[in-house]
């Protein structure tokens, strides 16, 4: 009787041409509309009893939304964070996107010589550019920094398995990764020396024996420590290295080429040519964050070293696609012709109080016409760079601090995350705010018009 009972229930279940011809229009592809239907059917068909058909529409249409909203699109970022791991990072320059307007929408020269017209080298002219930038014999480029990590980790530790490395430099990154866990990925042993707060050269000397295959050194970029710490500094560790002729490698992370304390930070960025007139045989970096371009992990160093490299395997695995190298190379000129001011990331963290506070005062101006009603008003905000840079360089901001009509703070910020493009604040203090420092001048007039929008279908 009861599989009866569930046999008649079943057959209640609309048909996917039924929920179809009811949804209308919808501004997806139609098989993952298809698809997304049948899994939603199929999770109704395990259940008890068949909801009523409006119920089942609005499932559908609910997850269709998410579904919508999970596809990659431009947003307005008011968290006050200026290189927003979540958020994509380093916003790329105009040179950048023409490149890749121009790179991506024909065919290129990407591996092909012009002058002999035949197979040429990848990148040769932005491994160059970057050499020069960093002051380095020869530089290439892979995906990512994790990945550049891998590669050097991966080409030293072929017969000898250790890399030497402080404990106090055992960095967990965005997502939960850990360094540790990345070199061990590799196959290689990690032989941690000192304690968490100090770490002097004597104890990379001892530590170095047969099976030792590298020194690495990992720059404290995303969390500072203070107190009773001592690191040892690259120029020592390099002597020790040049000593017991073993590979120094050192991963800076965060990409700053140029002097941080003229962006208005307190703290200064080893730059790569820095650590490398310092003693280390390598750096890597990662292109995405304080150098400002797109996703790449940069390494610079010695020449035969890098040679080295690139005859390994896995670099090919590793390498760069045309587009990454083609926003790489604009934004590689845009360093060396000393353009660094149409570089986004540059630009945010040295916007002055004034400028933001007149675009505050105008933009709460027009909220107070538009939406009458509405509590709005400028405020102070704390920026940060973000990224895991710069992690004690809090930066002195502005806000636009909002309480909403008829509604509350997470409704109101849930509604403008849906808007297009989505807006994206934060709450604090009783308010929904909105920090100018990490919103494009020209984006001002797109969140007037959707708060506007989004407090009108609210009286």
């Amino acid at each position: 009787m009861h599989d009866r009972i569930r046999s008649r229930a079943r057959r209640q279940i609309p048909a996917v041409a039924r929920i179809l011809d009811a949804l209308g229009h919808c501004d997806l592809p139609r098989p993952v509309i298809v698809d997304l239907i049948r899994r939603k059917l199929s999770e109704i068909r395990a259940e008890r009893s068949v909801p009523e058909f409006e119920s089942i529409m609005v499932l559908v249409r609910r997850s269709l939304d998410e579904l919508r909203a999970s596809k990659l699109q431009r947003i307005i970022n008011g968290a006050g964070i200026v290189i927003h791991t979540n958020f994509g990072r380093a916003p790329l320059p105009r040179d950048a996107i023409c490149a890749l307007n121009e790179i991506g929408s024909g065919y290129s020269n990407l591996e092909y010589d012009l002058a002999a017209g035949e197979r040429g080298r990848r990148g040769s002219y932005v491994e160059s550019a970057l050499a020069l930038l960093c002051e380095a014999e020869a530089a290439t480029v892979v995906n990512n920094c994790a990945a550049a990590l891998v590669l050097i980790v991966r080409h030293f530790t072929g017969t000898k398995t250790d890399v030497v490395i402080s404990r106090g430099e055992l960095v967990q990154i965005g997502g939960g990764f850990r360094i540790g866990e990345i070199i061990e990925a590799t196959g290689a042993k990690l032989h941690e020396v000192g304690a968490t707060n100090k770490t002097t050269v004597n104890d990379y000397a001892r530590a170095i024996g047969a099976n030792t295959a590298m020194i690495l050194k990992v720059h404290r970029s995303n969390f500072f420590m203070s107190g009773f710490v001592e690191s040892a500094s690259t120029e020592k560790i390099g002597a020790v290295a040049r000593k017991k002729r073993l590979p120094f490698v050192e991963d800076l992370g965060s990409g700053a080429v140029v002097a941080t304390e003229e962006l208005g930070t307190a703290d200064h960025e080893p730059t790569p040519a820095e650590v490398l007139k310092s003693g280390a045989d390598l750096i890597c970096f990662s292109g995405d964050k304080l150098f400002g371009g797109p996703q790449a992990g940069i390494i610079a160093g010695k020449k035969r070293l890098i040679a080295a490299l690139k005859r390994e395997p896995l670099f090919r695995a590793l390498r760069c696609d045309k587009l990454s190298l083609a926003a790489l190379q604009a934004t590689v000129d845009l360093h060396l012709n000393q353009r660094t001011g149409e570089i986004p990331t540059l630009t945010l963290l040295q916007i002055s109080e004034d400028e933001l506070r007149a675009r505050a005062a105008a933009i709460c101006d027009q909220l107070s016409e538009r939406c009458p009603g509405l509590r709005v008003a400028s405020g102070r905000g704390t920026a940060k760079t973000g990224g895991g840079t710069l992690p004690k360089s809090n930066l002195s901001s502005v806000t636009i601090d909002i309480v909403p009509k008829n509604s509350s703070l997470a409704d109101f910020a849930a509604t403008l995350r849906a808007w297009n493009p989505p807006v994206i604040g934060y709450i604090a203090s009783d308010r929904f705010k909105l920090d100018l420092r990490t919103i494009f001048p020209d984006q001002d007039g797109l969140v007037v018009e959707a708060i506007r929008t989004v407090c009108s279908e609210r009286v």
